[in-house]
């Protein structure tokens, strides 16, 4: 089957699954296609279940008010729970991040989420993320450390950089993850051990 082939005009239900497929992150050809026949060969109820876990996720999931992770209520569980340590906040690019750094274990503050990096070549500014929505939660003093957790790759380490920079001067004490994460990796790939471990020894910066 030619996965580039146009749909007909009157629809062609296996070449518009395998259109929206091709388009997820990480989907090529060949996965949609394995990914697509597993669904034809699936028990009816099974690929009910599939839509309608899509339809519900992108209707009761939301961004979090306060920190821009997902919540499902008002705001998120994270800051929504009332023991949660509220000196801190740890400053991740994505949700996903917020995720690999609670699976550690070893982190009980509270989190924001950039919604990105800065990255000139992409044309993004400080401005596209989150950053005006941290520095209102630093204003009124409560928070007494900001653990930067971005990437440690060129846009993470830059993202970093301008934070601590901009946060310093507001007299609240800015701290990095420490090595043993790779140079170029990805926090959500990290294993718990090394993830937890980098932020037990985070450096001040």
């Amino acid at each position: 089957m030619d996965f580039d082939v146009s749909s007909h005009a009157d629809g062609h239900a296996l070449q518009r699954l395998l259109d929206e497929l091709g388009r997820l992150p990480g989907v090529g050809p060949k996965s949609a296609q394995r990914i697509a026949y597993h669904i034809l060969g699936a028990d009816p109820e099974e690929a009910r279940r599939l839509a309608t876990a899509i339809l519900e996720v992108k209707q009761q999931v939301h961004f979090c008010p306060i920190c821009f992770s997902y919540a499902t209520h008002d705001v998120c569980d994270v800051c929504g729970d009332q023991s949660r340590d509220r000196t801190r906040i740890c400053v991740v690019s994505e949700p996903r991040d917020v995720s690999a750094i609670e699976r550690t274990g070893t982190y009980h503050g509270l989190y924001h989420v950039l919604g990105g990096v800065i990255s000139p070549m992409d044309k993004i500014g400080p401005e596209q993320l989150h950053v005006r929505e941290l520095l209102s939660r630093l204003a009124d003093g409560d928070v007494t450390e900001v653990i930067l957790a971005t990437n440690p790759d060129v846009e993470g380490e830059t993202t970093a950089t301008y934070l601590s920079r901009t946060i310093k001067p507001l007299g609240v004490d800015v701290s990095r993850l420490a090595s043993g994460l790779p140079v170029g990796g990805d926090l959500e790939y990290a294993d718990e051990v090394t993830l937890g471990r980098a932020i037990e020894a985070r450096r001040m910066l």
